[in-house]
């Protein structure tokens, strides 16, 4: 079983910019992630499986909902912390990092912002500790990109609502209790339900056949007349701003995650060219290996100071959506490049599992497309500096 030896990458002192707690903090998930996840997780990927212990490990050590309120079981952190946990968490694996980025920017924060009191301490709790697993209703077989087309809906009966129609591509779904579903009401408007686990009518296969995000469980969620209590909606927000606004957490939490699987290829790259010997000696000391490593470098770090001043915006509640969805954007572009690059540098080495490149580089394919695909975040920047909507 390989060691894990992950040494991170600071090349402009980037530490000296973050406060002791949040040093601390980035420390002691590397260590869960070196202790806990490293050992285990390439032959998880390989046998396409999801391991369940670490929803009870991420529970434990604080990593779901670290932004919401101690009250309700959070952590009551600051969006720095937040972001350096998504980033250790991805060091490890992209499937381990969704599942902590779902069950709190997509589950746990829309029921703290857009629920009562009574359905904060009914679920959060819960989901904070890993007893529940929750997911996130958005995407429909036909509605990817355009969530505003979604068919997924619900009609009044009484005390209840029923509820009809089908999500796809659902992190965590096949483990999940709950759902937070968006879905329309008579007069077409988005709303939010929380669709418990052993409602009738409602079930969650499991997507098979995936090359990336193997060992994170994906499914679909499947809505036949399910009868949902109307204290299971969410009160305070109607419309496509509640799931946008979950998503714009959840990017903001792949703008660093991203970066932990850039982080992970360009130190098993450099650490690989000291080693790996041609024409008499490492294969660092040849140009062209020297070249890629520079520029992994350079984008980390380019990548680092981005983020890094996104989480300060995001504690003085200044970031707006699009530099988020800038940010998010970036760091997985930077990340798949890099990616790719470290493989080339491992010749046939890159493509086995005694090395983690090849997993990241095709779990990076899932995270540029999720949450907004690349082209999508181009244009949501491009209509920010122009003023033009290119998606009508």
């Amino acid at each position: 079983m390989a060691t894990d030896l992950f040494q991170s990458p600071d090349y402009f002192g980037v530490d000296e910019l973050l406060t002791d707690e949040q040093k601390l903090i980035r420390e002691t998930v590397r260590n869960y992630v070196k202790k806990e996840i490293s050992p285990i997780i390439e032959d998880y990927a390989q046998r396409a499986e999801f391991p369940q212990q670490i929803v009870g490990q991420l529970g434990e050590l604080g990593c779901f909902g670290p932004t919401v309120p101690v009250e309700y079981g959070g952590g009551g952190l600051d969006y720095i912390s937040y972001g350096l946990m998504m980033q250790e968490l991805e060091r490890g694996d992209s499937g381990v990092r969704s599942t902590a980025s779902v069950q709190g920017s997509l589950v746990m924060f829309p029921i703290y912002q857009y629920g009562n009191e009574e359905q904060r301490k009914k679920y959060l709790p819960k989901l904070a500790i890993g007893e529940w697993l929750g997911c996130f209703g958005l995407t429909e077989p036909d509605h990817g990109s355009n969530p505003a087309g979604m068919l997924t809906n619900f009609r009044d009966a009484g005390d209840h609502v029923i509820l009809n129609g089908s999500k796809m591509w659902i992190s965590n779904a096949p483990y999940a209790q709950v759902a937070v579903v968006w879905a329309k009401d008579e007069n077409g408007e988005i709303r939010g339900l929380v669709v418990e686990r052993g409602m009738e009518g409602f079930s969650t296969p499991t997507t098979h056949g995936k090359w990336s995000l193997r060992a994170s469980a994906t499914g679909e969620l499947v809505f036949d007349n399910v009868k949902v209590p109307k204290e299971n909606i969410l009160p305070n927000v109607k419309g496509l701003k509640g799931p946008l606004g979950c998503l714009t957490k959840a990017r903001y939490g792949i703008s660093w995650g991203a970066l932990g699987a850039a982080m992970d290829c360009y130190d098993t790259a450099l650490r690989y060219s000291k080693e790996r010997i041609q024409f008499d000696k490492p294969i660092g000391a040849f140009q062209l290996q020297q070249k890629k490593l520079a520029e992994m470098i350079t984008e980390i770090t380019k990548a680092q100071l981005l983020v890094w001043r996104l989480g300060s915006l995001m504690n003085e509640g200044r970031a707006t959506p699009q530099q988020v969805s800038m940010a998010k954007r970036n760091s997985c572009e930077i990340a798949a490049t890099i990616a790719r690059d470290a493989r080339q540098m491992l010749g046939g080495m890159g493509i086995t599992g005694e090395y983690s490149i090849m997993r990241h580089m095709m779990n990076l394919e899932s995270v540029i497309t999720y949450e907004g695909t690349h082209d999508v975040h181009l244009l949501i920047t491009g209509m920010d500096v122009t003023g033009f909507n290119a998606f009508k």
